[in-house]
């Protein structure tokens, strides 16, 4: 039962820790005016009505009895209680008196007056009527063949400090909750910033100087993340520096060994060496090219679909079909995202003799999917095929132009712009690679 309840806040409470402590603030606050309200209206609002409002009508009941009294002329009668008391009274002849009124139930005046009324005059008969006038109550009392008719100010039953006090309630408490707002967005705006630097770090992005700010502990967070930042960035480039130093180091005693090669008599020998060391090269090269480049270019705005477009045209094979939605922006680096597609599409080619590329765009993500109806990969190997140099007997024929780099290339790019790859079964019964990014 806890558990549910749990659940059940927790999927209706805002997720932002800006909202979230806005309510902290709030809910205190309108709860307080609640309760300050209730207490006012109970207590002294209302009391204070009902008192009026029984004093008036034992003002009426009194002139009723006393017109009765015939000691007492009439007119001179109701002209004190005109001037005293503030009744403005008038007889009316009229033998079919209506009795029906419109019950407001919503407003206080008319329920205490409708409660006191029928305790004093629920023999005689009455009716009222509380909004025919801005500032008057006609108030009428079934009297022989007719009816009196009382204008009585409002004021009469009901307090006017109401709403003095329901603009002391009110306004400070606006108040309070836009001096919150203002100071909560001040302080959850350093959040939002270590976030966004982090997401853009995480993406491979440059990040410019990261100056931290707001309260200690966000300040405190900030600063681990910049020193976190830069031996990361220094870890990289001292990465970067030794392997082109191994690059340098490499390459020249593989170009002195294709050099001795000349001199072999043995043919078959001298070209099975060949091959080893072209073999070792582009290993080289391609082992470089994944550990290195990713920090190297900046990032920019460019058009997806124009780029995957291109890339099509330049193979000028039939067999690649193409679904692309128009105008997809993307903000990344272009060559690298340029690259992994490539290779996707090499591996289809080399594997299948039907390509089909799709791209579409939602709210939040961009999606491309590449599927051929080549031999496809076993499931279980799913995920290491994405490991550095791996390769596998099954499935796919295993070839000697290959190193086993082509789509864990294509998962670092990919990864590093913050998005995700995976593989499945295609609608050609081949592999199908499905590519999620964020627009």
């Amino acid at each position: 039962m806890f558990y549910g309840l749990n659940r059940f806040l927790k999927n209706i409470l805002p997720k932002r820790l800006f909202y979230r402590s806005l309510l902290i603030v709030a809910v205190p606050v309108i709860t307080l005016q609640l309760i300050i309200s209730i207490v006012f209206f109970d207590s002294l609002w209302i009391k204070t009505n009902k008192g009026m409002t029984k004093a008036l009508t034992n003002e009426i009941k009194t002139y009723l009895e006393v017109y009765d009294d015939e000691k007492y002329n009439k007119d001179e009668i109701t002209n004190l209680f005109s001037v005293y008391q503030d009744l403005n009274i008038e007889f009316i002849e009229d033998d079919n008196f209506n009795y029906e009124y419109q019950e407001r139930w919503f407003s206080p005046i008319d329920r205490t007056l409708r409660r006191e009324l029928k305790s004093k005059f629920q023999s005689k008969g009455f009716w009222f009527d509380t909004t025919s006038y801005t500032d008057l109550i006609d108030l009428r009392i079934k009297y022989q063949s007719g009816y009196f008719k009382f204008l009585v100010p409002k004021d009469r039953v009901t307090s006017s400090s109401v709403r003095i006090f329901a603009l002391w309630i009110t306004v400070p408490a606006l108040i309070m909750v836009f001096i919150s707002l203002i100071f909560l967005k001040n302080q959850t705006r350093p959040i939002t910033n270590l976030a966004k630097a982090a997401e853009r770090f995480g993406r491979g992005e440059e990040i410019e100087e990261f100056k931290p700010s707001g309260a200690a502990e966000i300040r405190q967070a900030g600063y681990e993340f910049d020193k976190m930042r830069k031996r990361i960035m220094r870890h990289l480039n001292q990465r970067s520096e030794m392997l082109s130093g191994i690059s340098h180091d490499l390459r020249t005693p593989l170009t002195r060994m294709k050099l001795q090669i000349a001199f072999i008599k043995d043919e078959e020998l001298a070209k099975k060496l060949a091959e080893d060391i072209n073999e070792m090269e582009k290993m080289l090269n391609e082992y470089l090219q994944f550990t290195s480049s990713s920090f190297l270019e900046k990032d920019e705005k460019f058009n997806l679909s124009e780029l995957i477009d291109n890339i099509i045209k330049k193979y000028n094979n039939e067999n690649i079909s193409a679904n692309l939605s128009s105008g997809v922006l993307i903000n990344g680096r272009k060559n690298l995202i340029k690259r992994c597609i490539h290779n996707l599409i090499d591996n289809s080619i080399k594997y299948g003799e039907k390509v089909k590329i799709e791209l579409s765009k939602s709210t939040n993500n961009l999606f491309i999917k590449i599927e051929d109806d080549g031999p496809g990969i076993p499931e279980k190997e799913y995920e290491n095929v994405f490991k550095p140099f791996y390769k596998i007997d099954k499935g796919r024929a295993e070839s000697k132009s290959s190193v086993g780099l082509g789509l864990s290339i294509a998962s670092d790019i990919i990864r590093s712009h913050g998005g995700n790859i995976k593989l499945e079964k295609s609608s050609m019964n081949g592999l199908g690679v499905k590519i999620f990014l964020p627009s």
